[in-house]
């Protein structure tokens, strides 16, 4: 999933204070269980994981994965609809088996339903369908009707005897689903936790189209349909989709067969035949225009509306490539059978990674004009790198959420810099680095969390942003052989499986052969980030220069960091690469060098998410700019010059050359900055800024310099420019 809103806060309360909740509430229970015996004389069972997930409602509490008492195999759907009520017809089939136990009861997560009939299929069973499908639809099957209870919420479904884990049942359930009718909530990330969704159900708005599509993260599939609402679950599925023929329709997996029914209406028939969880089901109706692509023989195909079908190669004509190079960098190619991309109204996210079909919100629909400024392609990046990480490997809870969202955050970085170099990718780095800090300042928490007060906290900018960086420090720190052999032996070993931090690590210790706790414990699983201050004194006489490195993090909060890190010397038209290891509040280094260094660039590959004052000289920022190899080198000596400009020549003349950096950014940032230097409104100064904001090929770029030119300019010519780029 794809979100913009990030940011929580939560509370805390001590591990000891909820320990004592829970026995408190054991005590409860236990006292309230013997009075019941005496009303009923049947002792209920005690759940001690449901016991466990109420607490969990309290924070600081422990959320464990949901104890799996039957393995979910299959789904069949049949489903058709009432846009005037706004409601869902199902008819449900699910094929289970006890996991371990025997069991003589069913619970099934089903919000904000009607039940019509819970029943077991006895006999006759055949999940093929015939020819046409007639029989299969009209589910001519012997059953026997079963009784139940239901809160609105969960299904207690009493089976007809007990069953061993040897044994397949077919529980049937003719539902109404009604989620409007429904107490909803929402989140940041999630706006809503509806589940279905009928947009402009009557038709009345003119300037929205009638679709119906759902949203499933986190739990909300069993807003639509009765199931095991769990990432821990995985289930095959066959989705029936009854509707009038004017409207298409979408769902995981492939088109098998359509039939013309005497009503008007349509059944399409979605089969998904691979394994995935319930929360990446989805089905979409609407009258959409489908651009048809392809990518090594598998659909590839693009759902929008009308009014935007010319743009659509425009807006994804991207993804095939996309597909080769993550198949290729992986090692283990696209396992899903097709990849479709539909745009919805109202949508509740971003965009989220339902298996084989990404739904994206309507922003995703621009014209050329509009794809000038932002393409969007790190969102399709994003959601599609899931299909790997949260669809074939899914988190076992949502405490390990990252499993899923960091991984889908570094497809970003991957996909941007293969196709647009390690520049374009660094800047993007940046801002994830920046929108971390900016939630750092006012929560810190584990990347695996199990102590959240409500899962939808896991969406924040720690899962995805600092995450993402922090997968990123991993691959510079084993290297990208190894990095890539780990993450392919991970997905081989955990595919169309679930997985937690541990199995990740372990990948990575069998094929690097180091023990890797270190790592992990101190970024996944510890919350926080080293604040470091580096200094430096070069000793002329010995010809040593000195490196001081201090961790300044509260270490009552925040580990002790180990930070491996290269350490480039540039001395004599030379440059070295040293590398060093941090793990002491206050480490000093010393290398040989014959002269008074130009830069001491710690850090030299950028990639250390951490809070850095770093006390070099301006001259060795000057230095900086016109040698170091990278983004981040160009852009912090930047952003350091210019603090210097209104006093130092040589740190005016850079923030004046950035003007001209390849890398748009920096040129913007430049353009920034310029009210820094003393006499930056020249002459010269004038012409460069008319010449970016008619000529440069960045639009933000342009944008800055006109708006740079407004600040401090009104005479004839420069009106002429502004009018001239209304039409830019």
């Amino acid at each position: 999933m794809h979100n913009y809103s990030l940011g929580y806060r939560g509370k805390k309360i001590s591990e000891n204070a909820s320990n004592l909740f829970f026995l408190l509430c054991l005590f409860l229970l236990i006292s309230s269980c013997k009075n019941l015996k005496n009303l009923t004389g049947v002792t209920p069972v005690i759940n001690l994981d449901t016991l466990v997930v109420s607490a969990s409602a309290q924070p600081g509490a422990y959320n464990p994965s949901r104890t799996l008492i039957f393995d979910l195999i299959n789904t069949r759907l049949e489903v058709r609809f009432d846009w005037e009520k706004q409601y869902l017809y199902g008819k449900a089939t699910l094929s289970l088996k006890p996991y371990f136990y025997p069991q003589t009861s069913l619970d099934l997560d089903a919000k904000g339903f009607n039940l019509n009939r819970v029943s077991i299929l006895k006999k006759n069973i055949s999940f093929t369908p015939t020819s046409g499908g007639e029989k299969i639809l009209r589910g001519e099957y012997d059953t026997l009707d079963l009784k139940y209870s239901y809160d609105s919420l969960l299904i207690h479904i009493f089976l007809d005897k007990e069953y061993s884990k040897t044994d397949t049942l077919f529980i049937f359930i003719d539902y109404t689903a009604k989620p409007n009718e429904r107490e909803l909530k929402g989140s940041a990330a999630i706006t809503s936790d509806k589940g279905l969704y009928f947009i402009n159900a009557d038709g009345k708005d003119s300037t929205k189209p009638k679709q119906i599509w759902t949203q499933g993260e986190t739990e909300s599939s069993s807003c639509w349909f009765p199931t095991i609402d769990s990432p821990n679950e995985k289930m095959t599925q066959d989705v029936f989709i009854t509707v009038d023929k004017n409207y298409l329709t979408i769902s995981n997996g492939i088109l098998v067969f359509q039939i013309e029914n005497n009503d008007g209406t349509r059944t399409d028939y979605w089969k998904q035949d691979l394994p995935h969880s319930p929360y990446l089901a989805m089905m979409a109706v609407g009258d959409f225009a489908v651009i048809k692509d392809h990518w090594r023989g598998r659909e590839v195909n693009y759902y929008v509306e009308k009014d935007f079908e010319k743009y659509a190669k425009n807006i994804f004509g991207n993804t095939p490539e996309m597909l080769e190079f993550f198949s290729t960098k992986l090692g283990v190619e696209y396992p899903w059978s097709k990849f479709s991309q539909v745009v919805v109204r109202d949508y509740v996210s971003g965009a989220m990674e339902n298996t084989s079909v990404v739904v994206h919100g309507e922003f995703m629909q621009q014209t050329d004009r509009e794809l000038l400024d932002n393409d969007f392609e790190d969102i399709i990046s994003h959601e599609l790198f899931h299909h790997w990480f949260g669809d074939l490997v899914t988190c076992e809870s949502w405490a390990n959420l990252p499993l899923n969202e960091s991984f889908a955050t570094l497809g970003e970085y991957l996909w941007i810099e293969n196709k647009y170099g390690r520049q374009e990718a660094d800047y993007h780095l940046q801002q994830d680095f920046s929108s971390y800090f900016s939630e750092a300042a006012r929560k810190q928490e584990n990347l695996i969390r199990f102590g959240y007060s409500d899962k939808e906290d896991m969406f924040d900018r720690h899962t995805y942003q600092k995450g993402g960086a922090v997968l990123n420090m991993l691959r510079k720190y084993v290297g990208d052989e190894a990095f890539f052999e780990s993450l392919k032996l991970y997905l081989q070993k955990n595919k169309f499986a679930n997985a937690e931090i541990h199995q990740l690590r372990l990948a990575f210790e069998e094929v690097t052969g180091e023990d890797l706790n270190w790592f992990f414990n101190q970024w996944f699983l510890s919350k926080g980030h080293p604040e470091i201050i580096i200094s430096y004194e070069y000793n002329d006489s010995l010809k040593k220069q000195k490196i001081v490195v201090d961790q300044k993090q509260d270490l009552k909060t925040t580990p002790l960091f180990k930070l491996p890190l290269d350490v480039d010397i540039y001395s004599g038209n030379k440059t070295e690469r040293h590398k060093i290891i941090i793990n002491k509040s206050h480490e000093e280094f010393y290398f040989n060098v014959p002269s008074k260094p130009d830069l001491v660039n710690v850090d030299a590959e950028k990639m250390l998410l951490c809070e850095k004052t770093d006390k070099k000289e301006v001259s060795s920022w000057v230095f900086q700019f016109y040698h170091a190899p990278l983004f981040s080198d160009r852009y912090e000596s930047l952003v350091k010059c210019a603090g210097y400009s209104h006093k130092d020549s040589l740190a005016a003349k850079v923030v004046l050359d950035a003007l001209n950096d390849p890398h748009w950014n920096i040129r913007s940032t430049a353009i920034r900055n310029l009210g820094l230097i003393p006499d930056e409104f020249s002459k010269s100064g004038k012409i460069k800024l008319m010449e970016m904001a008619l000529k440069d090929n960045k639009s933000s770029v342009r944008a800055s310099a006109i708006r740079e030119l407004h600040r401090n300019y009104k005479d004839d010519e420069v009106l002429k420019l502004y009018k001239n780029a209304m039409d830019d």
